[in-house]
This record gives structure tokens, C-alpha cells and sequence, in this order.
């Protein structure tokens, strides 16, 4: 009984899906293969406001014309839904905008999560248009900047580039 009584914590569960050839739909907690694709991840760190954040999502990926999965996976890759992260190079905030980035965009605030995503969102929506709405290319541009892959007419040979599109991708569950 003491066992019982001890607080588990909880953990996001990915759910994983796979549409086979005939429509069927198939849903597991295990991904026991590549072709099962996370159906909708959305882990939240503890003592964020969950129905905030997404809410927030929700309303700038609609207001630019945005998949809100895609901004969700951004957002989880890029902070791993951190209001206040900073990384290495100075990018802040939930959508990990540099602070020349976030001048041009005019967001005063990086860690204001709503002006935050607001600005990741409207960028992101720029960078699409720049690029013929190619996802693949615009999150090459908002991870190395539009001038990296417009130099070199697609994905740069960057490691670091190559792999944020992977791990979007991952979270997105679809082709990018």
C-alpha cells in the first residue's frame, strides 16, 4: 500500500499514427516502425500554462496561414517550450528569434510568449512566401537565414540545419 501511495510523476505519452495503403488509420503508444509518424506531440514543461501557450499557437499560426502542428514542433524544437531560453548564439524566447531578427520584426520583447510566437509566426509566414511556400526551405532559412539558403539554392550542407528540419519533422509527422 505505501507503494501506491507514492506521487508518479506524470510524463507526455507520444501517440504515433500510420495511414496504410487502404485509408485505415493505425495508433500506437510504441513506434515499431519509421512509417509511424508522433500524431500530435505537445510536451509542455511543468508550470507552463499549457492552454495558454497553445491557445496562443493556434491563434498566429491561423492569423499567418500556419499549420498549427508546425509551429508547435517549432516551438518545442527550438525551446523546448521555454518561455525564457536563451541559446549559445543569443536567440530567445519560445521561437528562438536572434535579437537582429527580432529588430526587424520589431518585437521588443523575446520573452513575452505571445509577442514571441506572434513574431516566430509572422516570420515564418515571410520566409514561406520568400520561398515558394517550400516548408523544407523556409525552416532551412529560420534556422541559417534566408541569405545561407539562398546562396546556395537549397538546404546549406549545414549539420546543424539538416538536423533542426529532422527533428521538426519528427515532431510534425508530416512530409516536409
Amino acid at each position: 500500500m505505501a507503494l501506491l501511495s507514492v506521487g508518479i510523476p506524470a510524463r507526455a505519452q507520444t501517440i504515433y499514427h500510420y495511414q496504410d495503403p487502404s485509408g485505415t488509420v493505425h495508433l500506437t503508444d510504441i513506434q515499431t516502425t519509421s512509417e509511424y509518424r508522433p500524431f500530435f506531440y505537445f510536451r509542455i514543461p511543468k508550470g507552463a500554462d499549457r492552454a495558454q501557450i497553445a491557445a496562443i499557437i493556434i491563434k498566429e499560426a491561423g492569423r499567418y496561414g500556419l499549420d498549427p502542428s508546425l509551429v508547435t514542433a517549432m516551438v518545442e524544437v527550438e525551446s523546448g517550450f521555454q518561455v525564457r531560453a536563451v541559446s549559445p548564439k543569443g536567440a530567445q524566447g519560445l521561437m528562438q528569434i536572434m535579437p537582429g531578427t527580432a529588430q526587424d520584426l520589431k518585437l521588443k520583447d523575446s520573452f513575452d510568449a505571445a509577442k514571441n510566437i506572434e513574431a516566430g509566426s509572422r516570420y515564418m509566414r515571410q520566409l514561406l512566401d520568400r520561398f515558394g511556400g517550400n516548408v523544407r526551405l523556409a525552416l532551412a532559412a529560420y534556422n541559417a537565414g534566408p541569405g545561407a539558403v539562398s546562396r546556395c539554392g537549397g538546404v546549406p550542407n549545414i549539420s546543424e540545419t539538416k538536423s533542426y528540419i529532422e527533428k521538426v519533422k519528427a515532431r510534425y509527422g508530416k512530409a516536409i
